[in-house]
């Protein structure tokens, strides 16, 4: 009896299956419904990294004092702006937990 009730309920878990994976054929691909991404350049040239330099020197010798609250506001704008373009040309590169600590094991295991 045991027997049969093993069998049984293997032989509804297979058939089970096969009906679910049917029912996804209607669905869309990933593909058709998600956009591709487009890989550009991003790196900055000397000629911008200079020009970003000499500004940045020049707004922290100026005299913020005479500034009015939205000329701050604006120059504050302006140096986020350029952090945030220095930042996507940078590459970094970010490491989790888990894969340092199998990148050092392999490191150990291969030395």
């Amino acid at each position: 009896m045991k027997r049969i009730i093993f069998f049984v309920i293997a032989a509804v878990f297979t058939l089970s299956s096969t009906l679910t994976f049917a029912s996804e054929k209607d669905k869309p691909a990933k593909t058709e419904t998600e956009a591709i991404p487009v890989k550009t350049e991003t790196k900055l040239s000397d000629e911008e990294i200079d020009r970003i330099t000499k500004r940045v020197e020049e707004i922290r010798s100026m005299d913020k004092s005479e500034l009015t609250a939205e000329e701050m506001g604006e120059l504050k704008s302006e140096l986020k702006i350029m952090k945030k373009d220095v930042k996507q040309a940078g590459g970094t590169v970010y490491i989790g937990g888990a894969s340092l600590i199998l990148i050092i094991i392999l490191i150990i295991l291969l030395v």
